[in-house]
């Protein structure tokens, strides 16, 4: 790792961020049935607070990139967050958390694409180090998850609210160590925003991007809400959560040596191709644990092996002075469109039909990812 990077700082920032995540992920679903709503209006909240990351972060990714002030705009919005929440917890009304929660997305939606473009700054001339970094957000969701499912069993669940918005405080506080870096210039072909996503290797990352996260619709709005209605403890649900992200952690952890040996390309391919297997299992076997378990770890390719590759050819293909605006558009794209689309349909399927037929529909849309990814591969330099 480049020599100047404040590791430990990064690290903390990644480590509460995710932590963060940890709790609103699996237990948000949990808590929002606790206080009365339905699959439908579940599905409905949830793809109003994704939605808010597909304009959001492209507007604070512009701002940054235009007024190069990149850090300030991010702490803003990360202070402003926990505050923003604290309007989701008091809310009462299907309305009124609605709005409290496209508030929030809007602030919150903001830090990431920012500080991710940030850390790729600090790391220069070695981007494929970047999951070294990520990996100690993978280890806070997993002691957050863990944490959250020994806490929130049954009536606990209305401590959601309270430790969610501690977790954002701690998020917020590592923005504010973290210096800002230096912008990296060099790879920048000087070409626009638009004519980048002409080239098919861009819109195909990016239309894979989308897919993927439509298909984790059935799996971060109902997974903990599934696994409870099958019988197992909150605390089961929140170990079932660690165990995909601990097997994400290797992947991160062994980034580098994977891009050095696979074309990236062919890495999104099969993690795609896997995510697909990935449902089956999980909508199959409900009530056996060990298949469970290993449906998980396949998270290690559904999230571990696509995420850390896109963010380096996001870095690679999306240079200069669109660096957090494409970093924006890959985290307003897929995880906004893709995860607001994903928790909609999934809403519908749950509510109307059986949960199995939610979980073949995922493992369909997974596929279209991977032919998408397939198809784009660009052609050899």
């Amino acid at each position: 790792m480049r020599h100047g990077v404040p590791y430990a700082r990064i690290s903390f920032f990644y480590a509460s961020y995710f932590a963060a995540i940890g709790i609103l992920a699996p237990y948000i679903g949990l808590y929002l049935r606790h206080r009365g709503f339905d699959a439908l209006a579940i599905g409905q909240l949830l793809a109003i607070l994704m939605a808010m990351r597909i304009m959001t972060p492209a507007l604070w990714g512009w701002l940054a990139d235009v007024s190069g002030r990149r850090m300030m705009l991010l702490r803003v919005a990360a202070i402003t967050a926990p505050l923003c929440f604290v309007a989701v917890a008091i809310s009462t009304e299907w309305s009124s958390l609605a709005f409290a929660l496209a508030i929030f997305g809007a602030v919150w939606s903001g830090v990431l694409p920012s500080y991710e473009a940030n850390t790729m700054n600090h790391l220069g001339d070695r981007p494929q180090t970047y999951g070294r970094l990520r990996m100690w957000g993978s280890a806070g969701f997993i002691l957050a998850v863990i944490c959250g499912g020994m806490l929130f069993d049954d009536e606990r669940i209305f401590w959601f609210p309270a430790v969610t918005i501690g977790l954002l405080v701690l998020a917020a506080a590592g923005t504010a160590l973290t210096p800002p870096a230096s912008s990296q210039h060099h790879e920048s072909d000087g070409s626009g925003l638009v004519a980048h996503l002409r080239k098919r290797k861009v819109a195909g990352l990016l239309l894979a991007a989308i897919l993927l996260q439509a298909s984790f619709g059935p799996y971060l709005a109902f997974f903990t809400i599934y696994l409870r209605d099958a019988g197992y403890s909150s605390l089961t649900a929140g170990f079932m959560w660690a165990w995909g992200t601990a097997a994400e952690i290797v992947v991160f952890a062994y980034t580098p040596r994977l891009l050095n040996r696979w074309t990236p390309h062919g890495l999104l391919t099969a993690a795609l191709a896997v995510t697909s297997i990935r449902w089956v299992m999980t909508g199959l076997f409900p009530g056996s644990l060990t298949i469970l378990l290993a449906a998980q770890t396949l998270h290690m390719a559904s999230f571990g092996v696509f995420h850390a590759v896109a963010v380096v050819l996001i870095h690679r293909y999306f240079g200069g002075t669109l660096q957090t605006r494409g970093q924006a558009l890959y985290s307003s794209l897929g995880f906004g469109v893709g995860g607001a689309l994903g928790s909609l349909w999934a809403g519908y399927v749950w509510e109307f039909g059986e949960p199995v037929y939610a979980w073949m529909l995922a493992a369909l849309v997974a596929v279209a990812a991977a032919i998408v990814a397939w198809a784009s591969t660009p052609p050899p330099d």
